[in-house]
């Protein structure tokens, strides 16, 4: 899995790369295959993702408000045709002292909900950020969750990215 390496790369309108390389079903660098949705439908179950994860967190505290965002597969695939979605957001608890039994928790939780752990641990910045990195197979996304411990306020940082869709035949991608 290159995820640890891919997210501190690239910038958040490329986080769709974090999947690449997963295990939710392709092999090498190719964004694995989601089915057939429109974008309204993709953005409505990358939404329900991000819900979840954040009911799992389960403790006081703000989320940050961007939606779900579009972007492009890559690997050669038309643009007009076929998209991921990604959703970058953070997460600021009342108290900070709580978030690595958060973090704790979803490393037990999620698999019982369908999520892989493929990565848990400390990343290679200077402040050692626990990262969990987890695949979802049958729902076709990924999310990385970093625990950003230094610094004030102490938060989470969560990116969700699904595979690749394709629209529905005489739709096209709306980008945003």
């Amino acid at each position: 899995m290159k995820i640890k390496q891919l997210a501190a790369a690239l910038p958040l309108g490329l986080a769709l790369a974090l999947i690449t390389g997963c295990a939710m079903g392709d092999s090498g660098n190719s964004v694995p295959s989601a089915g057939t949705k429109s974008v309204q439908e993709a953005t409505s179950a990358t939404k329900q993702i991000s819900s979840e994860l954040l009911d799992l967190i389960g403790i006081k505290g703000e989320s940050s408000e961007p939606g779900p965002g579009v972007s492009e597969c890559g690997d050669g695939k038309d643009r007009e045709k076929y998209f991921t979605m990604y959703h970058p957001w953070s997460f600021v608890p009342a108290s900070g002292d709580q978030l690595a039994e958060v973090m704790e928790r979803l490393k037990a939780e999620l698999p019982g909900r369908g999520w892989k752990i493929v990565e848990y641990g400390p990343d290679s910045s200077q402040n050692k950020n626990l990262n969990l990195t987890a695949d979802n197979d049958e729902r076709k996304f990924s999310v990385n969750i970093v625990h950003k411990a230094k610094g004030t306020p102490q938060n989470l940082s969560v990116t969700v990215v699904s595979g690749c869709y394709q629209v529905p035949d005489g739709q096209r991608v709306e980008h945003f």
